[in-house]
Order: structure tokens, then sequence, then C-alpha cells
């Protein structure tokens, strides 16, 4: 087996059975799992995952690896948080799923959220004091949640508050989001 540049990091997924947008569900964990990393994706339940395209045309579906009550967290050191109206809305309903934010945040762990992924992190209290980006419709939400500077860039990172926010804005940013999270994971 050749040596890959994400080989033994781990990385969860967090999304609903429903409603996330296709491209930023499965290319990042295409992509991700190509460069090496172990990829888990949890759902609310094992069913398959049904994406959406544009939050209205039905995609591909995917299986999900476990579930959000099944997942351990600890056991991976990036979460990721696709978008996708419906997803991110119902998303942040779900407490396990909050919880989980909650400990990334709490622990330093990274968690990249694009397009209206943001959403999540804006229930889970986390987003004080970060600069970031979403998908704009979201933007006066993340304001409302504290965050210092929204800026209009197809990714920003930031370390403020002892945990790395990684964020953009749509399906068409997700070569600089996927990038941020190798780098991140890589550790450069």
């Amino acid at each position: 087996m050749s040596d890959k540049p994400l080989n033994g990091h781990r990385v969860l997924v967090l999304v609903t059975n429903y409603g996330v947008e296709q491209d930023e569900l499965l290319e990042p964990v295409r992509r991700l799992r190509e460069d090496g990393a172990d990829v888990t994706v949890a759902a609310v339940s094992s069913d398959p995952i049904q994406t959406l395209v544009g939050d209205r045309d039905p995609g591909e579906t995917m299986e999900p690896t476990t579930t959000l009550d099944a997942v351990d967290p600890d056991g991976h050191e990036l979460l990721v948080i696709p978008g996708g109206t419906i997803n991110a809305d119902n998303l942040r309903l779900e407490s396990k799923a909050l919880e989980t934010i909650k400990a990334y945040a709490g622990s330093g762990r990274p968690i990249a959220a694009i397009c209206h992924g943001p959403w999540a992190l804006v229930e889970a209290d986390v987003l004080r004091g970060k600069t970031m980006t979403s998908y704009i419709s979201v933007r006066t939400d993340v304001r409302n949640a504290g965050v210092k500077s929204w800026v209009d860039e197809s990714v920003v990172t930031c370390e403020a508050n002892g945990y790395t926010l990684i964020t953009s804005r749509n399906p068409k940013d997700l070569d600089d989001f996927v990038g941020a999270i190798s780098k991140t994971l890589a550790g450069s």
C-alpha cells in the first residue's frame, strides 16, 4: 500500500438522512478517503442518506458508516458538517450532534462546515469571536451568534478561541474547503 498524505487521520462527518447537499457530502468524503483518511459518516439513523442537488432534486444515496447515537466522537480528530438547507436545519435539532460539536470545540479539535452547515454551530453556541464564511443567507445568524467577522471568501480558517474552524460558502468552494481540511489534518 502506498503512503498517502492523510494515512492515520480520522475524520467524522455528521449528517441527517435526508437533505444534505450531494457534493458537500460526497466530494469531501471521496477526496479525503483517496488521500488515506479514515472517514466515518454518522447519520441520524442507519437508513441510506438521500442527498439533494440544489436543495430540491434527488441526488445520490450513501450508506452511513454509523449513527449519531453509536459513534464515538473521541476517536476522530476533525469534524465535518456539510450543508444542504434541510440537512443543516434538521441537524441543529439533534441533541447528539450538538453535544458532539461542543465536545470538538471544547477539546480544541478542528471543525469544518460548509454552506448552511454553520447553522448547527450557531445552535451549539461555538462561534463567539470567530472569523468565518457561510452561505450568504446564514450570515445574519452567525453574526447574531457572536461571530467577530463574516467574510465573503471561498474558505476561511480561524484559530481563535481554542479550536480551528474551517468554513466555506457553497459547493463551488469545495476545492478550497477540502484543501484546508487536508492541510489542517496534515498539520501544515
